[in-house]
């Protein structure tokens, strides 16, 4: 009787070898001070990588496989969603990125470099979860974790699915490895390349969530001078409740309502100071570059 492992195993051996040989090109490795990652290329002449493995000053270079050492310059990096963009002269054929969403349990190959030479490891989708928010306010189109070994010279390494589709980016994680997805990449990557920087609204307030008799609120216990909040009247104790006429549920959906499309809009905030509502309009502003 033939075993099924006699021809099941070597076929998903060579396609797996096929995928890594069909994608290394774009892989490169990441050179910048004494920090080591890995990355992609996203358009001709823009590489993709992780920024959290990203040095804060000095040199960049990247490294082909086929050997060819670049300059490379930061065109934007994001910290909170883990994103960075590097500029190159030269042209290289970019990898074309899927917006498909890997299964619970599927494979996934997540190819990286090593000074320049190709590596591959093979892993399991151990997490697929909706869109989230990073501990630094970042938007995550999908939370994806990912069953592999990464080094942390692997980091911006390319996420491939079973069927050779480049998928996402992987970094590491609290304790876990994860998947920056696709979407994501490419949201952030387009504003770094336009803008060099995504922008974040700013209320100037320091908030504490409280417990209210009918509900929660998020009192004032700081104010910027210089920020939009004081400009607009809000005070130090004012407890804010509404936010565009509608319920406050938290701090935190009030954090998550200052993103990037946030900067410049009007909105209309209701503020219980002593005990009386008050409305107030305000302009979000945009915070400052850290």
């Amino acid at each position: 009787m033939t075993d099924p492992a006699a021809s099941v195993l070597p076929s998903l051996s060579s396609a797996l070898a096929d995928i890594v040989a069909r994608t290394k090109s774009t892989v490169v490795s990441v050179h910048s001070h004494r920090s080591r990652a890995s990355g992609f290329v996203w358009k001709s002449g823009l590489i993709v990588t992780a920024d959290e493995a990203l040095a804060d000053e000095g040199e960049v270079s990247i490294r082909f496989s086929d050997g060819t050492d670049r300059p490379a310059r930061i065109a934007g990096r994001d910290h909170t969603t883990d994103i960075a963009l590097l500029r190159f002269d030269g042209n290289s054929t970019p990898i074309a990125l899927s917006s498909v969403m890997p299964d619970l349990g599927s494979l996934s190959v997540v190819v990286a470099a090593e000074h320049g030479v190709t590596t591959a490891a093979l892993g399991m989708v151990s997490l697929v979860g909706e869109r989230w928010r990073s501990m630094r306010g970042g938007e995550i189109d999908a939370r994806i974790e990912l069953d592999v070994r990464l080094r942390r010279s692997h980091e911006g390494g390319l996420v491939l699915n079973a069927s050779g589709q480049a998928i996402g980016m992987a970094v590491q994680g609290v304790r876990r490895i994860l998947m920056i997805p696709s979407a994501t990449i490419d949201r952030v990557a387009g504003r770094l390349e336009t803008h060099g920087r995504i922008a974040r609204g700013y209320l100037g307030v320091g908030l504490q969530p409280v417990e209210l008799d009918d509900g929660v609120g998020a009192m004032v216990m700081t104010v910027d001078r210089a920020g939009p909040s004081a400009a607009a009247g809000i005070r130090q104790g004012d407890i804010i409740v509404g936010w565009n006429n509608e319920r406050l549920s938290g701090v935190r959906p009030l954090m998550r309502a200052l993103g990037p499309d946030s900067v410049g809009s009007v909105v209309d905030v209701t503020i219980r100071r002593a005990g009386e509502p008050v409305r107030i309009t305000l302009t979000i502003g945009e915070r400052a570059e850290q």
